[in-house]
């Protein structure tokens, strides 16, 4: 780590100093390219998600971007990242969108700005926030009046922060995007789009260029575009030449620069399905056939990051998919920063073009396999509800939402006793879609099985009258992209125990963050920790455990022959883990939450059943193509298939 940070001061302060002085960035559709201080200029771009890399990490990648040749990134602002609840706004930290921006422009990097309101970006509802949904029949992305008064808050706040970093004001931001491939959504509402026009203008005037982006077909630029916004389109290596895109766009603007906005390098993973690998040699070939056109070009994406905590979004094509944690996207820098072979591939084609920044490219970060940690069990977790949902629960005859008591993320437990004695198994049922998205069944504290949202309908359990039967029911994520974005959480239908419906519910929303980011379970009485060693291995529980490093970096945890759950490091949440499914195997650690001079910590929420020997191994490289089980059904289109795509 020490080399690496003094590379790193060696490199930027070896940079000249940057001077903006009079600036001014526009559109000459007589010449056809952009206008920089008043000369044609091409930028050669890479999108990176700050929200999705530890902020210690930012200045990293971006000086591996810089030294790959790029001159420009292309950042999207996830509004739930940033207002969690309404009126309430977080900008530090990982969330501080000033001091990511105030990095690019030290190391000279142009920005393409994104901020939405939708951005997708395959994370949870597309960068929505979820509070929006306590209005159950509100019409996202439309001229809906609640809705717009949410987005009118929202830029009131976020775009006067950006104002002054506009390129004509002396800043490094270029140009903004209006919304996100709206042409894909099924509203097709030009009212809200002339609404946002008019929203952009008003906080960042009138000299700024604004763009819209889209899929390169007819049926997309249909509704994604409007007048006097700049076009742009789609377009992937696997597409057989950059005819289609250009075409598409010469349809609307008979002359304007040419530009691919994105030009995928790779692709995201679903759990479930394979690891989605795009060979260097054709992101690279795309790449030269793009430059040698005279376009600009955005990457995307140059660094994914991971889905920390329960930011992964999901598609729901035909059935729902939820997202991996990790968001490696086989991009040309891998989920921890590292160069790749791709990487030096796209370097070696720019440099065909224009000037590279001399010198190596920073080194990966030091990674460190710690082995094996010990875990002992906390305790079942309905056994925990004093202290993951100290407050009252909520009494209904019929199920409620995630959304109606205001739990937007995580867990709820629901409970009701039986009625009646039920001494052979009979199935708990659901409607096809009537749990969002995983329900963990017991009776009594023995685990039954699954439902699952689209998939598994029924579990057969047994039991006497006025046992507890529990549903544990996971959110794995909110719909980012098509038309089902209103994605409600928890039971949103009722169940059936045989032939009865099941009344008189007890909800509980669980806070696990709260009390393990507090220290929890580490602080508490070891009494506790001997006594639950004798209880099974099945169905919802903590597990804990600690560890001590002598040497501090990266790492990646494997939760060998463990089923399916959550797990923090130090009270950080580092996401999903669902080996059994795949294909992802590990879960990246970022070496900035460990700690040297303090004893670490592990806690898991295992959902379904852990190991007769509960332990976890840390290794020093990532397992990202493991074990998979095929579904069918689709999901979020590849770029060379988009033209193929209906809208959704």
């Amino acid at each position: 780590m020490a080399a690496g940070a003094l590379w790193m001061m060696l490199v930027v302060g070896s940079l000249c100093p940057l001077v903006w002085g009079d600036q001014s960035f526009t559109i000459d559709y007589n010449r056809n390219c952009f206008l920089k201080d008043g000369k044609c200029f091409r930028y050669i771009s890479g999108s990176i998600h700050y929200f999705r890399i530890p902020s210690s990490y930012w200045k990293d990648r971006l000086m591996k971007m810089y030294m790959t040749g790029l001159n420009a990134v292309q950042i999207y602002v996830p509004w739930n990242f940033h207002e969690p609840q309404p009126g309430v706004y977080n900008f530090r930290g990982d969330h501080d969108l000033e001091h990511f921006l105030n990095l690019t422009m030290e190391l000279g990097l142009l920005v393409i700005m994104r901020p939405g309101p939708y951005i997708c970006a395959e994370w949870d509802m597309g960068g929505l926030p979820a509070w929006l949904l306590n209005k159950k029949n509100i019409a996202l992305r439309a001229s809906d009046p609640d809705y717009l008064n949410a987005v009118d808050s929202w830029l009131s706040v976020l775009l006067p922060k950006l104002r002054p970093r506009l390129y004509n004001n002396g800043g490094n931001i270029i140009s903004v995007q209006v919304e996100n491939e709206y042409g894909s959504f099924v509203a097709c509402d030009y009212g809200y789009m002339r609404h946002l026009h008019a929203m952009f203008r008003l906080y960042l005037g009138d000299d700024v260029v604004l763009f819209t982006t889209d899929g390169n077909a007819d049926y997309f630029l249909k509704c994604g575009t409007l007048q006097d916004l700049y076009t742009t389109v789609d377009f992937g290596p696997g597409q057989q030449s950059i005819s289609m895109p250009l075409l598409m766009v010469s349809k609307i603007y008979l002359a304007v620069p040419l530009f691919f906005f994105f030009f995928f390098d790779g692709w995201l993973d679903y759990w479930g399905e394979k690891h989605a690998v795009t060979p260097a040699g054709r992101v690279s070939q795309g790449l030269q056939a793009i430059l040698e056109s005279g376009a600009s070009v955005n990457m995307y994406m140059f660094e994914g990051g991971t889905n920390f905590g329960y930011w992964n979004g999901a598609d729901f094509p035909k059935i729902y998919k939820p997202i991996t944690t990790s968001y490696d996207y086989d991009a040309p820098l891998t989920e921890a920063g590292d160069p790749t072979d791709k990487l030096l591939a796209i370097r070696s084609v720019i440099s065909k073009f224009q000037p590279v920044p001399q010198g190596p490219i920073p080194p990966p970060t030091q990674k460190f396999a710690y082995g094996l940690v010990s875990l002992n069990k906390v305790g079942d977790l309905v056994d925990l509800l004093d202290i993951l949902s100290p407050s009252n629960p909520f009494v209904t005859q019929f199920p409620i939402t995630f959304e109606d008591v205001k739990q937007y993320f995580g867990f709820m437990l629901y409970r009701t006793r039986l009625t009646g004695d039920v001494p052979d198994q009979t199935p708990l049922s659901s409607v096809a879609n009537g749990v969002h998205d995983r329900g963990y069944v017991s009776v009594n504290g023995t685990f039954y099985g699954v439902l699952e949202r689209d998939s598994l309908k029924n579990v057969n359990v047994s039991g006497t009258e006025g046992q507890w039967l529990d549903v544990l029911v996971e959110n794995m994520g909110r719909i980012n992209y098509g038309s089902n974005l209103n994605d409600f959480k928890g039971l949103i239908s009722n169940l059936t125990l045989g032939s009865d419906l099941l009344e008189n519910w007890v909800v509980y929303p669980l806070n696990l963050d709260g009390p393990i980011s507090q220290g929890w379970p580490h602080i508490m009485a070891d009494r506790r920790l001997k006594m639950a060693q004798t209880e099974g291995r099945k169905g919802p529980a903590i597990y804990s455990g600690t560890f001590i490093i002598t040497d501090i970096g990266d790492t990646y945890l494997k939760l060998s022959k463990w089923t399916k759950g959550q797990v923090w490091i130090n009270g950080f949440n580092l996401g999903r883990y669902w080996p059994i499914r795949g294909p992802q195997g590990t879960l990246y650690v970022p070496g900035t939450i460990l700690s040297l001079s303090q004893i670490n910590n592990i806690t898991v929420l295992e959902l379904e059943g852990a190991p007769e020997q509960p332990v976890a191994m840390f290794l020093d490289r990532p397992i990202l193509n493991g074990t998979y089980m095929e579904k069918t059904g689709g999901g979020h289109v590849k770029p060379e298939q988009r033209r193929r795509r209906r809208p959704v």
